[in-house]
């Protein structure tokens, strides 16, 4: 399962590597990295998602290439064996892309969680937290890309005429349909033509937490005939949001490989 509960991670924080993912919209105000300091699960590192993207493009969150992916996981102090669990305090669920980029870089899936209910259920819930700076110690990892998991906008033209498969946009009803402006400058409003939209929030509960299987499955036949389909690209704004309905996806079907846009709105929708 893609997914860890609280309780089980209280019980295994000494034996996985915890990785803190926190991202907000910039309209959000918030510092990730000064509220990680503040407050974060004993053992856990920070993972900067601007940071860790590509630098040399105009677009957000782009994935970098696989010598750079190698020195930000190695300082990071975590090996190709070890078992992650991602989390963050985001209203978009940020932890998922962080959980898909593991997998794109070839970390073993079966070892790659998200925390179900992230940073706030666990406050919530009154375990521990720290300030207290966790001990690295650098390792030497390696990756291997599985190109395949990745479409770029090329695919997504040729997709239009082709329909080999589906896009599924997790921007809200309002943005994918144009009657609201985007909130990144430079872009048009609207969606790319024959995809389909579930908002990624129609995926989670109040408390953040995923909607159980059953609820999922009906989100999901909102759109498609066929839940096990295979072949769905999920896209949104800048590739965050894509990756989380990417998980709940592979909550209701396991042979599922999750698979994004990377580039998103933010390039398709460039005036």
């Amino acid at each position: 399962m893609s997914l860890v509960e609280t309780d089980w991670l209280e019980k295994n924080l000494n034996t996985v590597k915890i990785i803190d993912c926190s991202w907000h919209m910039p309209q959000a105000k918030r510092n990730s990295l000064e509220e990680y300091k503040a407050n974060h699960i004993p053992n856990a590192v920070f993972f900067d998602l601007d940071d860790n993207s590509k630098k040399d493009v105009d677009l957000p969150h782009m994935l970098v290439d696989s010598n750079d992916w190698e020195k930000i996981v190695s300082k990071m102090g975590i090996k190709n064996s070890d078992q992650i669990i991602i989390y963050d305090n985001s209203d978009v669920i940020s932890s998922c892309r962080c959980w898909f980029n593991f997998i794109y870089y070839g970390h073993n899936p079966n070892l790659v969680h998200v925390l179900n209910g992230g940073l706030g259920k666990w406050i919530k819930e009154n375990r521990k937290i720290t300030n207290i700076e966790s001990i690295i110690s650098i390792s030497k990892y390696k990756s291997s890309k599985k190109k395949e998991l990745v479409k770029d906008k090329n695919f997504i033209n040729q997709n239009i005429k082709s329909q080999e498969f589906k896009v599924i946009d997790a921007r809200s009803k309002e943005r994918f349909e144009g009657k609201v402006p985007e909130p990144r400058k430079g872009l048009r409003s609207g969606n790319i033509i024959n995809s389909l939209c579930i908002p990624f929030s129609n995926c989670l509960n109040k408390d953040k937490t995923f909607k159980k299987k059953e609820a999922l499955k009906d989100v999901f036949r909102s759109s498609l005939k066929n839940i096990n389909e295979n072949n769905i690209v999920f896209s949104c704004g800048s590739g965050v949001t894509a990756c989380v309905l990417a998980l709940a996806y592979s909550l209701i079907n396991d042979k599922y490989q999750p698979c994004i846009y990377d580039g998103s709105w933010a390039e398709y929708g460039i005036i």
